[in-house]
């Protein structure tokens, strides 16, 4: 296990950043009601170490209780990690006498297999297996000490004292503001807790148009390491930058000329796309459960819900105080270190920021729902525990097509195009550095790999990297066209194939890697504006 010395170091890969909104010009009403927000999102932080597993509770309780230096340093990392495995070393134990981080989290029962899940999974009626495999419900075994058979707990029992408190929390604050969309999606969301019927709730945060922007709730499956199925509590607490928003409003009218024009077979397009793609900057104020471990949230693509995309499409969230932070404190330096005299003098957080939009817009192009032979499914289902790391992976690159594309057609500045590779670039050392057994950082080893064949990122004889622009442009259109096929087709032995070979961290990569280790790999948020809020409350 790590000494005291040694947990300073892994502690300090993250360096503590004030991440701060201004509230000034929100009235005492609707500050009432954000307080109310922040705490229910407090909530959150406990469900999610719950879901990770099933013994961080008394964990953490004997964690705060040892006040020595060692002690301090365990907690410290604990808290960042939200658990005892450090998310950036393969998820390797940090504490003594804990198993190896279950892939399937707390959301199957201890000592179950994965076959044998997978096995119950298909013996199921499709209506019960839907149910038995959707986001809002773990799996437990229905006679524990006999090792009974399986079933589905929805989340609402399986959580049910939190989530009624929550649901109180968030039914005051929908008292207390004046703000309707805000108001009904609260109390939608509440009711959500307590049904566990998410989709009213989802369709009202499409909605939302209001100061404060609160997202709330189960969401991301990256938890779920066997199937990608199971939704992991977060919370983002922010208010909205309507400059900012208002700037990116136009981009969302664009969608469908950018699904229209992707370079892979028509048939694969989504002839008509959601009927909203609403863009929020906001600045965050409070992030916590799944939300808030590890590598922080720059920006975030929801609802998951399939159903809320095809009706509604999916809103993006741009954190922006956060990728302010990220690119001040991580990625100048990366580009310092990384990139050649001439690319880094690229480098913009204009390019930075609009690429994580075009990220989050490319979440919902492309193939979701698809047929494998005569039978409907979607792409989630058919890759499984693949499925995140080659989304992320399209994201990202397809991010690059989209970015051009309305660079091209003047939607977006077309001198921006002069300095996004070589953001980009720098950009993907620092998502390595999160580690390739985590979705962003395996996605982006696919990518740098494919790039460095095809010649549009090369060695210079400095051990520097430079771009070449022209071929980078092809590249992008080729693996754009690549990843989106092989999601259309939802072959899950191609996909396994796919990052086995591609999701690899070659050696002269690793010699890159190995020259940021004086560079923090994320920040560690310093909620200023929640905790006074919140100490402000309580006084």
């Amino acid at each position: 296990m790590p000494d005291r010395n040694e947990l300073t170091e892994m502690n300090g890969r993250f360096a503590p950043v004030e991440i701060s909104a201004d509230i000034s010009r929100l009235p005492a009403n609707e500050r009432r009601a954000l307080i109310r927000m922040l705490q229910a999102a407090r909530i959150m932080d406990g469900l999610f170490l719950r879901q990770v597993w099933a013994g961080n509770a008394s964990l953490l309780l004997d964690l705060l209780g040892d006040r020595t230096p060692l002690g301090e340093a365990r907690l410290r990392y604990f808290l960042i990690n939200k658990g005892p495995w450090s998310r950036l070393d393969h998820n390797a134990a940090f504490l003594p006498g804990v198993p190896e981080k279950p892939a399937g989290a707390n959301y199957y029962p201890a000592g179950a297999a994965k076959k044998e899940i997978a096995s119950w999974f298909d013996s199921l009626p499709p209506e019960e297996r839907s149910r038995a495999m959707g986001f809002y419900t773990t799996v437990r075994r229905d006679a524990p000490d006999a090792g009974g058979t399986f079933t589905a707990v929805a989340y609402s029992m399986e959580y049910q004292q939190e989530l009624a408190l929550a649901a109180g929390l968030l039914r005051e604050a929908a008292s207390a503001t004046g703000q309707p969309t805000l108001r009904d999606f609260l109390e939608k969301r509440a009711d959500a807790f307590l049904s566990n019927d998410y989709y009213e709730s989802d369709l009202a945060w499409m909605a939302l148009d209001s100061s404060i922007e609160p997202t709330i709730g189960p969401y991301e499956v990256y938890e779920d390491e066997w199937f990608n199925a199971k939704a992991a509590f977060e919370a983002f607490i922010a208010v909205r930058d309507e400059a900012e928003t208002d700037k990116l409003s136009k981009l969302a009218g664009h969608l469908q000329e950018i699904e229209d024009n992707l370079p892979i077979e028509p048939k694969y397009r989504n002839p008509k796309l959601g009927a909203s793609a609403p863009i929020r900057v906001v600045n965050e104020i409070l992030a916590t459960g799944d939300a808030n471990h590890g590598v922080q949230t720059a920006a975030f693509n929801l609802p998951n819900d399939e159903r809320v995309i095809r009706e509604k499409g999916a809103k993006r969230v741009m954190l922006k105080n956060v990728q302010e932070a990220k690119f001040r404190i991580v990625l100048l330096p990366i580009a310092k270190a990384v990139l050649s005299d001439a690319d880094r003098k690229r480098v913009s957080f204009d390019a930075f920021f609009t690429h994580i939009l075009m990220h989050e817009l490319m979440h919902g192009l492309g193939p979701h729902d698809i047929h494998v032979g005569d039978r409907k499914t979607t792409v989630r289902l058919q890759l499984k525990e693949t499925y995140s790391a080659i989304e992320e992976a399209k994201a990202d690159i397809s991010g690059l097509f989209a970015f051009r594309f309305l660079a091209d057609r003047n939607v977006l500045d077309p001198e921006l195009m002069d300095g996004v590779y070589q953001t980009y670039l720098a950009s993907a050392f620092r998502s390595l550095r999160f580690g390739i057994n985590e979705a962003h950082g395996r996605g982006m080893a696919v990518q740098l790999n494919y790039l460095l064949d095809c010649g549009a990122v090369r060695f210079d004889s400095g051990g520097t990297l430079s771009v070449d622009a022209g071929k980078m442009h092809e590249g992008v259109r080729a693996l754009t066209r690549d990843i989106m096929q092989l999601e259309a087709e939802g072959s899950y032995a191609k996909a396994r194939d796919f990052l086995d070979r591609m999701a690899v961290l070659r050696p002269e990569v690793q010699k890159v890697l190995d020259r940021l280790d004086s560079i923090p790999v994320d920040i560690e948020p310093v909620f200023t504006t929640a905790e006074r809020l919140l100490s402000g409350e309580s006084e």
